[in-house]
């Protein structure tokens, strides 16, 4: 540890970087120990003491030190580390079937791909519009997730689980949020531009539509889907 003299003779960048060095040796050990060091750091530079309570604010506060200093330690040298790289298992898939109904755009039905995949939710099913697992922008923007998904073609919507949930705007759409699933269904999500189909709108049990708060009346199908993707995964899981 530093004597006073020692420590005000350091550049400011310098004394700061002792600070964070300092909490980061906190954070990974004895709080109250280090931080009685911190805080006398701190009366030497004449700033106020801190009394920090949990690993979050040691975290805020060494990053403030890191700005001072301008030296960038990632965050990952002080936070629990972030995973970047695919998991090695998965978990069983939910038993929900997701039929996508005459969607465009292979970006988008990649995009799903890759959610369905992330959320390990369930089989997709493919109307004849829709472009197929095959297709290079599907395949691009799924990046690897169609080889980890059941995917089919040419099934009738109408031999797929019960109920079927349609996502789509409506007077007599139930809010996302006050809608139970029910542990196994199908989900409908349908065109960028037109929605679901006249013919499924007749044949669905139940449609849910997404509340907004915005001018805009919808959102991008994948954006869409990811987001009910996300309650259903919450909902089942609590259950």
């Amino acid at each position: 540890m530093f004597t006073k003299r020692r420590f005000l003779s350091l550049p400011i960048k310098q004394q700061h970087k002792k600070c964070a060095e300092l909490l980061k040796i906190a954070y990974e050990g004895n709080f109250k120990e280090h931080l009685v060091q911190y805080n006398e750091l701190l009366a030497w530079l004449n700033l106020p003491s801190f009394h920090l309570d949990n690993k979050k604010e040691i975290a805020d506060a060494y990053h403030r030190h890191l700005d001072v200093s301008d030296v960038c330690f990632k965050e990952h040298n002080l936070l629990p580390s972030i995973r970047k790289g695919d998991q090695t298992t998965k978990s069983a898939d939910l038993e929900i079937d997701i039929y996508l109904d005459q969607i465009r755009s292979g970006h988008n039905v990649g995009s799903i791909i890759r959610t369905t995949e992330a959320f390990s939710l369930g089989r997709l099913y493919f109307s004849e519009e829709t472009p197929f697992i095959d297709n290079k922008k599907v395949i691009d923007a799924a990046m690897d997730a169609h080889h980890h998904v059941q995917s089919f073609q040419n099934v009738p919507l109408k031999n797929l689980t019960r109920p079927i949930i349609v996502l789509e705007t409506s007077e007599n759409a139930v809010r996302l949020y006050d809608f139970i699933f029910p542990d196994k269904f199908t989900l409908v999500v349908g065109n960028e531009e037109y929605g679901c189909r006249e013919e499924t709108l007749r044949v669905a049990d139940y449609i849910v539509e997404i509340p907004l708060r915005g001018h805009k009346n919808s959102l991008n199908v994948a954006n869409a889907f990811a987001i009910v993707a996300a309650e259903i995964l919450r909902q089942l899981k609590l259950r």
